[in-house]
């Protein structure tokens, strides 16, 4: 049909976009709930759940790699891979600060609430990808039990591992796997990832400074607002991309979104252009 044709020529148009390097690789997306207790948990968790079922819809393969539940609800933290063709390509348009604004459900008094979770995306690298060699003295290597939901047998030994990058303080943490081996060896992959993707901001902002670019700072790095009451909204502040249709969107509807980052050319936020309603 027409529209199906429509639909293809438009996957074509955004596919052309994804040609920044490593952008076929798998995904690594973390969640990190910010100040506000179980509210911000419940929200990372609402945030976990939306990229599975994006994942889902696109038929990528999703990996719970580390979990770590909220103290009454919901999570503080997480950290999933995607692995799909340009997994990678789309997953990092979603890079920032997100903000829920809702009646939130654990105010007895009904109040409205204002919540944030950071989301961070780097690209899975393999050791040929890039010429990276880690000094044993640079790591600090914890072993523990694992904290997440992960069946009876995973939390029955110091099966989990948290890697301490020491020059840096990156810590990446896994507990997926029932063996200690494996989940070292994940973490490490990650560790690398994390790191190429560090030099590689760094040289951005040299880039941004040696041209005299400065970003907006003010609201850190918020990419999107999502408003649940006393109206519905979800509005991206980097293309100005919005809709009203919340509960799509939570159900992974977010190809809008990405897709129009791509086709604005990954733009940095403009905030200061768009107006953000409470």
């Amino acid at each position: 049909t027409l529209e199906n044709l429509l639909s293809r020529i438009d996957d074509i148009e955004v596919a052309s976009f994804l040609n920044e390097p490593f952008g076929a690789r798998p995904a690594l997306l973390s969640i990190h709930a910010g100040a506000g207790g179980t509210e911000s948990c419940d929200w990372a968790d609402m945030l976990m759940r939306m990229y599975t079922r994006w994942a889902e819809r696109r038929g990528f393969d999703v990996e719970l790699q580390d979990l770590q539940p909220g103290e009454e609800a919901g999570i503080s933290r997480c950290s999933i891979r995607i692995d799909g063709l340009n997994a990678y390509g789309y997953a990092k348009a979603e890079r920032g600060v997100h903000r829920l604004v809702r009646i939130s459900p654990f105010d007895s008094n009904k109040r409205r609430h204002t919540s944030f979770c950071s989301v961070d995306v780097i690209a899975e690298v393999e050791d040929d990808d890039i010429d990276m060699d880690i000094p044993e003295d640079d790591l600090r290597i914890d072993t523990y039990r694992s904290s997440g939901k992960g069946g009876q047998h995973v939390n029955k030994t110091d099966s989990a591992v948290r890697l301490t990058h020491l020059p840096t303080n990156i810590v990446v943490q896994c507990q997926n796997q029932r063996s200690q081996l494996k989940n070292k060896q994940t973490a490490m992959k990650v560790l690398k990832s994390r790191l190429y993707e560090k030099q590689q901001d760094e040289k951005r902002a040299e880039m941004e400074k040696f041209y005299g670019e400065k970003g907006e700072m003010g609201w850190g790095n918020q990419i999107r607002s999502y408003v649940f009451q006393p109206y519905q909204m979800v509005k991206d502040l980097r293309t100005g991309v919005e809709t009203s249709g919340v509960q799509a969107v939570m159900d992974g509807e977010l190809d809008p979104f990405v897709n129009g980052w791509l086709r604005a050319g990954c733009p940095r936020q403009r905030n200061k252009d768009i107006q953000i309603d409470d």
